[in-house]
């Protein structure tokens, strides 16, 4: 993957026009490098779910610079033509449910993004298995979602994030449906994968169980994002 991971500058969004425009986004500026994992928190409102849409190509934002890696992805107007292939190839989403095709195995629930792309089958669902049992889920490879429980399904969820092996990952509220154990285990393994596979992270959470392992955090409100360092706690 290579390159700067994510870098975002000036970034803003407008909603409507005229005396009933409303700012969401002013001026944002982040940067997470290959392999690091950073928080981004804020009150309800505070503009993260627009900036997260932007992020992932979901709605256009009204002016900045955004870079995927190598490439400049937004300058003002997309530079890139299929907005669908780059949200496919380039950026791996983890939600807070894991929204897992549930007439589908877990391999194939995995294996199926770069399908799309054109890996043939066996290279896919060879990727997808080499992901589950870097997560420790490969002994559930031919179980179906319902079979799983929630941590296995979180643990399938970030595999099928990583399959196509993206420059960065944005994790949605990844935790917020698990208790403690099972919350950290998530951070942790993201933190492993993000160091593995050189990607970039952001994970928007209200969980205060994991803040304090972020060692660099961005804190919206009112669309404008603050920088600061954080406690960077060691998992056990």
């Amino acid at each position: 993957m290579g390159g700067q991971g994510i870098r975002i500058e000036g970034l803003s969004k407008r909603y409507g026009s005229g005396d009933t425009a409303v700012l969401a986004l002013k001026d944002v500026n982040m940067q997470v490098a290959p392999g690091e994992v950073v928080g981004l928190i804020g009150p309800s409102g505070s503009g993260k779910s627009t900036l997260l849409k932007c992020l992932g190509a979901v709605i256009d934002p009204t002016a900045g610079r955004m870079t995927l890696g190598d490439e400049l992805i937004y300058d003002d107007g997309w530079k890139v033509r299929d907005l669908r292939a780059l949200r496919r190839d380039k950026i791996g989403f983890v939600f807070q449910a894991p929204y897992l095709i549930p007439f589908l195995d877990v391999t194939d629930n995995v294996a199926l993004l770069p399908m799309l792309a054109g890996v043939p089958n066996d290279e896919a669902r060879k990727r997808a298995l080499e992901l589950l049992t870097a997560l420790d889920v490969q002994h559930r490879a031919q179980a179906m979602p319902a079979q799983l429980s929630g941590g296995e399904q979180q643990r399938v969820a970030i595999a099928r994030g990583l399959v196509n092996r993206p420059p960065v990952i944005l994790a949605d509220e990844p935790t917020a449906p698990l208790d403690s154990q099972r919350a950290m285990a998530v951070v942790r393994i993201l933190g492993d994968m993000a160091r593995k596979y050189q990607t970039a992270i952001i994970v928007v959470t209200h969980d205060e169980k994991i803040i304090p392992t972020f060692k660099r955090i961005y804190h919206i409100r009112d669309g404008v994002t603050h920088e600061e360092a954080g406690e960077g706690r060691a998992l056990d």
